[in-house]
This record gives C-alpha cells, sequence and structure tokens, in this order.
C-alpha cells in the first residue's frame, strides 16, 4: 500500500504540460521579443515572463523566449501540483494556462483549485469563467481564454 502511494506521489511530482497544453499558453500569451510593459505595469518579454531579469528596452530572440518559457513553466506546474493534487493531463494543462495568467497566489486561492482538488471537476470547470477581468473590467482576451482552458480541462476538442 505504501509504495502505491509512493509511486502516485511520484507520478504527481513529475507531471509536465503537454505540448497541447504550451500550445495554449502560447496562443494567448503571444511572444513579444522586446520588452514592454503588460497591463499590470510590469515589464515582459517573450511569453509572458517577467521577473528582475526583464528591463525596458530588453530584446531576446524567438530561441530565448522558448527556454524562458519552459523554464517559468516549471514553477506553475509546481503550483497547481501543490494546490489542485491529482489530474489527467488535459485537466493540469488547462490548470497550468489558468495559473501561467493569473499566478501562484491567484491560483492557491482559487475555486478552481479548490473544487479540483476536491472532485468537483463540473465546478472546477466552471470557475475558470470567474477569471475574465483585467483592471475591473471584463476583457474579451481573458473570456476566450478561459472558454479555451475550460474546454481543454474537459477533454473538449477545439481548445
Amino acid at each position: 500500500m505504501r509504495l502505491k502511494r509512493l509511486r502516485r506521489l511520484r507520478n504527481l511530482m513529475t507531471m509536465k504540460t503537454s505540448q497541447e497544453g504550451i500550445d495554449l499558453i502560447k496562443r494567448f500569451e503571444g511572444c513579444k521579443l522586446e520588452s514592454y510593459l503588460c497591463p499590470a505595469n510590469v515589464w515582459t518579454v517573450g511569453y509572458g515572463h517577467t521577473g528582475s531579469d526583464v528591463t525596458q528596452g530588453l530584446k531576446i530572440s524567438q530561441g530565448t523566449a522558448e527556454i524562458l518559457l519552459r523554464q517559468d513553466l516549471g514553477k506553475f506546474e509546481d503550483a497547481v501540483t501543490k494546490y489542485a493534487g491529482k489530474a489527467h493531463q488535459n485537466q493540469f494543462d488547462a490548470m497550468v494556462s489558468l495559473c501561467y495568467n493569473i499566478g501562484q497566489g491567484n491560483f492557491s486561492k482559487s475555486s478552481v483549485a479548490r473544487l479540483h482538488k476536491n472532485g468537483q471537476y463540473t465546478g472546477a470547470a466552471a470557475a475558470f469563467l470567474l477569471w475574465n477581468k483585467g483592471g475591473g473590467k471584463i476583457l474579451a482576451g481573458l473570456v476566450n481564454r478561459r472558454k479555451a482552458e475550460r474546454n481543454l480541462y474537459l477533454g473538449e476538442a477545439n481548445v
């Protein structure tokens, strides 16, 4: 029994975003090779990469943008594993995309994570749609992203 549990835990710890999940993130984040101030007034570059290494006027290559994305995914994958627990690949990918966009802190307190962890998958899927605002306003891009994430979470095609 203990060995079976350890194997399950190891599988959770090694879960990674699939190419489908990465493609979803790329599609909605877009890629900018020169740093810019995002709506939250944070310097950003590549596929939504932020951090102390991003400053005004920073220029990167497409290859660097890809590397940064893959490096950044690790912390969001860890957060989804920690706060949402066990998931099927499509559920995991959708939650990583949400977490990538809203941050680990917001994801940890989200109804998506809580409902998923409690096995309330229909409710978790619906809760993606709640994260549709930027600056207090509903944004069409976020509405579309959340629908795509919800559809991926539910295993529906055409995400």
